[in-house]
């Protein structure tokens, strides 16, 4: 009898709170102003799903041949309508993907399938709990839930300085 070994595809690693609060500072100084400004409000800080979504979206993907998920960056149009709210911020979309390596490197190809009308369609989730504009604790005027991603000061030079 002959066994096959499956490879792990695991890239990602267990962090610390140190790493956690020093990346989201890093974002909140180098990205998160400048998106905010551009837009006129205060962009996204995070996207939320519940564990029920992530599991049913994991099983679909898998039933769909995934052997992983992709987190695409995106923004909703300035105009979005369906939640005006969302309208100009980013926002995060998953989607199922297939592990391949090549002759040229690792690819991880976003899947498709034939829905039920024929047509080809992206595996792919969206429409997260945004934050803001939906936050809680006490800096939630802000944009801030600070029970989860802590208080940064950001220095705007001659605009001042911003807590976010």
């Amino acid at each position: 009898m002959q066994t096959i070994e499956k490879k792990s595809l695991k890239v990602g690693k267990y962090v610390n709170t140190a790493h956690v609060d020093k990346v989201i500072r890093n974002y909140k100084q180098e990205r998160w102003v400048h998106n905010s400004e551009r837009i006129g409000k205060e962009d996204s800080l995070s996207g939320w799903w519940s564990i029920e979504e992530m599991e049913e979206f994991i099983a679909k993907a898998k039933s769909h041949g995934a052997d992983g998920i992709k987190f695409y960056f995106g923004a909703y149009d300035a105009d979005y309508a369906e939640k005006p709210e969302y309208a100009g911020r980013q926002t995060l979309v998953m989607v199922g993907t297939k592990h391949n390596e090549t002759g040229v490197g690792v690819l991880n190809k976003d899947i498709y399938y034939t829905d039920a009308s024929g047509q080809s369609n992206i595996l792919a989730y969206n429409a997260t709990s945004l934050c803001p504009p939906f936050c809680s604790g006490t800096l939630g005027k802000l944009g801030i839930d600070d029970n989860e991603l802590g208080v940064t000061l950001v220095d705007k030079g001659e605009d001042g300085m911003i807590l976010i």
